[in-house]
C-alpha cells in the first residue's frame, strides 16, 4: 500500500486531492471539484476511483442527492498503533504510515502558506533543504541532541509583535544507497 500512497504523493493532482481529504478528514467529490476547479471533472473522478481501488481512500458515507448517490471519502489507512508498538514490532509499513501522516500534515501547512495572498518567501524566511552528511552514530546522536536543545530553548516563547509562529520539521533518514 505504501507504494500506491507514494504514487499519490508524487502525482500533482492526486497529491492535491490527498492533502484536501487529509485536511478535511472526510469530503465529497463536489467539495474537491469546488476547491480545485483547475482539475477537470473527468480527471478528478478517475483519480478518486483509482485511489479507492488502490485502498488509499474509502467511502464513509453515501447520500442520495437528486437521483444520484454522493459519496463521502476519507483516507483508508489509519494509525491504530502507538509509536512504542511500532518500534517494538520494527514495522517498516507502520513506520511509513507515521511518516506519510507527518509529511501530509506538514505539506498541508506549507500549501496553505503558498496559497496565501500575502506570501513573501524572503521576508517570511521560509525554506527547506537536504543535507547529506557522513556521521557516526555518536555524531548523529550529538547533532540531534544539539538540535533538540536549541529548539527546546525557544519552544515556550510567548507571542509578541516581533515573533511570528513558524514550524520547523526535522527528518533523519539513511541515504538512498545505504547498505544496512
Amino acid at each position: 500500500m505504501t507504494d500506491k500512497l507514494m504514487d499519490c504523493i508524487v502525482n500533482p493532482v492526486k497529491c492535491k486531492l490527498l492533502l484536501e481529504i487529509h485536511s478535511q478528514g472526510k469530503t465529497t467529490a463536489k467539495h474537491l471539484a469546488d476547491t480545485y476547479n483547475d482539475i477537470p471533472q473527468a480527471t478528478l473522478y478517475r483519480h478518486l476511483k483509482k485511489m479507492l481501488s488502490d485502498g488509499i481512500l474509502q467511502v464513509v458515507e453515501e447520500t442520495q442527492v437528486r437521483g444520484t448517490v454522493e459519496k463521502t471519502y476519507s483516507l483508508a489507512y489509519g494509525i491504530n498503533s502507538t509509536m512504542e508498538t511500532m518500534l517494538k514490532e520494527n514495522s517498516g509499513e507502520l513506520y511509513m504510515q507515521y511518516f506519510i501522516q507527518y509529511i501530509l500534515g506538514f505539506a498541508k501547512q506549507f500549501q496553505k502558506y503558498c496559497q496565501s495572498p500575502n506570501i513573501n518567501i524572503q521576508k517570511d524566511m521560509t525554506g527547506f533543504s537536504l543535507s547529506p552528511l557522513y556521521l557516526s552514530d555518536d555524531e548523529l546522536t550529538s547533532l540531534v541532541t544539539d538540535i533538540s536543545r536549541i529548539i527546546g530553548a525557544v519552544k515556550n516563547n510567548k507571542p509578541n509583535p516581533e515573533r511570528q509562529l513558524r514550524t520547523i520539521g526535522v527528518i533523519v533518514s539513511p541515504a538512498e544507497n545505504t547498505d544496512r
